[in-house]
């Protein structure tokens, strides 16, 4: 029987980003986690995008979006208005960064107004921004199937009690190390994992850039490292590329069963790969499906360890 991948909606910022790293420097890279959640999850299943640009936006990007599939009805343009704007500085060892400028603009004012025609979408992922927004969008989109959220150490700080809403009616909450240690007022990961569990989610996704991202589903855990990588280009939007592999291939197989999140990491895992060996979403803009499905094979091949015998 031949897979019919549903829809997965993002909702979330779309940027330009000026990047700046120890041997290269982009003053207008396309970014923003709704952009790079749309790229990845392209691949594997029709994506609808909610945001908001000004009158600078490449016309560009949106046409490599277009080419992906990705439904651009909810995406607010506004007249006379400035896309918002962030500049970044990336250290040698590529795993922390210096945010040097943030222009809000356009996405102060974000109001996120999903048509009609999205708002029975069965997978839903609710990118970094507000809680109080993100509430809203579940207030339109009704009963997905799965919803998926990610957040910040910014509203862990400033709006726990909307984020704890939130969390109270998401399935799968993706969260960097530091802020689940954060959120959860633990200093042991496994724990703060259960912890977060206990405000709603029954899967947590914990990022470790370099180190790879661990799985929480109700009692199992699941680790993955990071694909190894002879050079990391730009790895702004790679968590976002995660996530956007995750769900996406969710929505392809429309299989939620334990088996299939563990699959959905590694792909999640393949295609932030991708993401970081290109600025912006550079890399991933011309991949098949076959090249992401041999990735994943080899990135298989990398951590099987059921040949190993003692001697």
């Amino acid at each position: 029987m031949a897979i019919v991948p549903e829809p997965v909606l993002v909702v979330g910022s779309v940027a330009v980003d000026a990047i700046i790293t120890p041997r290269q420097t982009r003053d207008a890279c396309p970014g923003g986690s709704a952009v790079f959640f749309a790229m990845a999850a392209s691949y594997f299943a029709p994506v609808r995008l909610v945001g908001v640009i000004g009158d600078d936006f490449p016309d560009g990007t949106l046409e490599d979006l277009r080419r992906h599939g990705v439904d651009l009805e909810g995406l607010q343009r506004i007249a006379g208005g400035k896309t918002f704007r962030w500049k970044g500085r990336y250290h040698e060892n590529m795993n922390q960064r210096d945010t040097l400028e943030t222009h809000l603009n356009v996405f102060e004012n974000f109001e996120p107004k999903l048509p009609a025609s999205y708002r029975k979408t069965p997978f839903l992922f609710l990118a970094n921004i507000q809680p109080t927004l993100q509430l809203d969008v579940l207030e339109q989109a009704g009963q997905a199937r799965l919803v998926g959220m990610d957040t910040m150490n910014l509203w862990i700080d400033i709006a726990r009690e909307d984020l704890a809403r939130v969390l109270a009616k998401v399935d799968v909450l993706t969260i960097n190390e530091e802020e689940a240690l954060q959120l959860s007022g633990e200093h042991n990961l496994v724990r703060a994992a259960r912890t977060i569990q206990g405000l709603g989610p029954k899967n947590v996704v914990v990022k470790r850039g370099e180190y790879g991202a661990m799985l929480f589903h109700g009692d199992d855990v699941f680790v993955t490292p990071a694909l190894p990588l002879d050079e990391v280009i730009d790895p702004t939007g790679a968590g976002d590329s995660f996530a956007g592999g995750f769900m996406g291939y969710l929505a392809r197989i429309g299989d939620l069963s334990g088996e299939h999140l563990r699959r959905a990491m590694i792909y999640g895992t393949v295609l932030a790969s991708y993401c970081v060996q290109g600025f912006s979403y550079e890399a991933m803009d011309h991949l098949t499906l076959a090249d992401v499905q041999r990735r994943f094979d080899e990135f298989s091949a990398l951590t099987d360890f059921s040949r190993a015998k003692l001697a």
